[in-house]
């Protein structure tokens, strides 16, 4: 069983010390609600719609916002997802990383599906499935876009992934993706699904918070509102092999009639 708290947060983007703050607080918040691990949005160390100030911010994997985030895990005593700009081979990567309770980074995924104005900012990343182990379910990782494409889920569920995490910056009129898609992705992938969004207004973006946790049967077992919050949810590994046991989606699908680019 792992407890997770899901950061819907901060309302407002401020510098990347208030954002590491605010990082910092949740963590502790979390910790004391018993969990093992706080996931946080798309680009929570930064803000997001900040423009050429992304460019600005980026950093290497093992840079000043990694260092900081060491220290918030090994005080808390817990896991950290948290989003940033990474630089790398010269270029700027649309990044969320995982550090844990030790401050041993587990995992550092790009995304690879870029959405409008991340186009101009970020290039892709090229590694389809990046997984981390924490106290025994394996666990993948998404950015936003990517989890509105089937085919990333299922790559998951067919490398063994249980428990998918998606930082996300899902603004509105797009709200459905939160309340529709996530869910069906969750179910069609045969996994639980942590879609934790940012929330509040940035520039001309206006985030819509409903942050969730979705079992492989589609039980919501956690839905955020619209204002920053702390989600506090409980995952069971169990559930997936007893989930795919009854809905067989996985299982069942005519491999022989699909095209090798299509199996997944």
């Amino acid at each position: 069983m792992i407890t997770v708290g899901m950061f819907q947060g901060p309302q407002e983007s401020g510098t990347v010390a208030e954002n590491l703050s605010a990082i910092a607080s949740a963590a502790r918040r979390a910790a004391d609600a018993g969990c093992q691990i706080v996931v946080t949005p798309e680009m929570s160390a930064t803000g997001y719609n900040i423009g050429t100030q992304i460019a600005q911010r980026a950093e290497p994997a093992d840079g000043p916002i990694f260092r900081a985030v060491q220290e918030i895990a090994r005080d808390t005593g817990i896991a950290v997802v948290y989003g940033y700009p990474e630089a790398a081979e010269g270029k700027p990567y649309n990044a969320a990383q995982v550090v844990d309770r030790t401050g041993r980074a587990l995992a550092n995924y790009r995304k690879t599906h870029l959405y409008g104005f991340d186009r101009e900012l970020f290039s892709p990343g090229e590694q389809w499935v990046t997984q981390f182990e924490l106290d025994g379910v394996t666990c993948g990782l998404l950015i936003c876009y990517d989890i509105e494409f089937p085919e990333n889920a299922r790559a998951h569920a067919d490398a063994g992934t249980q428990w998918l995490v998606v930082p996300t910056g899902l603004m509105e009129p797009w709200s459905f993706v939160a309340t529709h898609i996530v869910p069906a992705r969750a179910y069609e992938s045969q996994l639980f699904l942590s879609y934790v969004n940012r929330t509040g207004v940035e520039n001309d973006l206006e985030y819509c918070g409903l942050s969730c946790t979705i079992a492989p049967d589609t039980t919501e077992l956690s839905r955020g509102g619209r204002t920053e919050e702390l989600l506090v949810t409980h995952i069971d590994p169990a559930a997936v092999a007893v989930s795919r046991a009854v809905n067989t989606h996985l299982g069942d699908r005519r491999r022989d009639l699909y095209q090798e680019n299509q199996t997944r």
